[in-house]
């Protein structure tokens, strides 16, 4: 815990540094009367590409280009640096021109997702974790599909072996919509477990309709209901951990190719303007 404090400790300490030299930059650079905007704006640029550096080392695991942890770090900290460049180079109030005002409005989405990411990123790993055995995000259809088969097989089974339509009865009205789709997504994300536990004690108030086989494959059915949950659980974390990157990479794009613009259009009127 010590060393991991003294590390973030470390880590702001090189932001604030970093910080004050590109202010110092921009200061000078206006004490010399030429246009710190366009300093600040090239600053801006280069740190832009690092920050989207980030996504090409997930997608380039094998090479020997720092850890994955290491440069969500660089992301994170970096990302707190650039917000600052960035109102060093406009200001935060809205600017006039359609281009500038596309420009502003992407970066603030863009700072938008990328709090609420790192956000995500601190808080999702633990509940995934206490939460069941890990499963692929990709995997979870076919294991929840799986799941539903079973149950459909066990219920077919306690009506032929023992006659009774009680358990039949119950997977028809509760059961088979339950597997049919994930979930109370939303039940989830707030770490309830109330929809799990009402439909175990409905399940267990079925068992005085039963015989003691009958009850073997009600504990069946419960097991695949506990399991259908967990898959449930890891559906609404990782769904939203990719739905985040769903709307921050695209926006990332965009950003980059208004800024592309916007440089070009800024040197046009700057090689105008006598």
């Amino acid at each position: 815990m010590r060393a991991l404090a003294t590390q973030r400790l470390r880590n702001g300490l090189l932001a604030l540094a970093a910080l004050a030299i590109v202010g110092a930059g921009v200061y000078v650079d206006h004490l010399a009367l030429r246009d710190s905007s366009f300093l600040s704006g090239w600053l801006l640029v280069a740190a832009f590409v690092v920050l989207a550096a980030f996504n090409a080392r997930k997608k380039l695991p094998f090479l020997p280009l720092g850890s994955a942890a290491g440069w969500l770090r660089l992301h994170a900290w970096l990302g707190l640096v650039t917000v600052a460049i960035f109102a060093m180079h406009g200001g935060w109030s809205w600017p006039g021109g359609g281009l500038e005002a596309l420009l502003w409005g992407l970066f603030v989405a863009l700072l938008v997702t990328g709090i609420g990411g790192l956000a995500l990123s601190r808080l999702a790993p633990r509940p995934l974790t206490e939460h069941g055995e890990r499963v692929l995000f990709e995997r979870i259809p076919r294991y929840r599909a799986q799941l539903a088969g079973e149950v459909e097989d066990l219920v077919t089974a306690a009506i032929d072996e023992h006659g009774s339509s009680a358990i039949a009865t119950h997977y028809s009205r509760r059961l088979r919509p339950y597997f049919a789709r994930p979930r109370h997504v939303l039940r989830h994300l707030l770490g309830s477990h109330a929809p799990v536990r009402r439909l175990q004690r409905e399940l267990r108030a079925l068992e005085r309709y039963l015989s003691a086989s009958g009850r073997e494959t009600l504990d069946a059915i419960e097991a695949r209901v506990v399991a259908k949950d967990n898959l449930d659980y890891h559906y609404a974390w990782q769904g939203l951990l990719k739905g985040w990157l769903f709307a921050h990479i695209p926006l990332t794009y965009a950003t980059a190719v208004v800024a592309a613009v916007h440089i070009v259009t800024a040197y046009a009127f700057a090689a105008s303007t006598p």
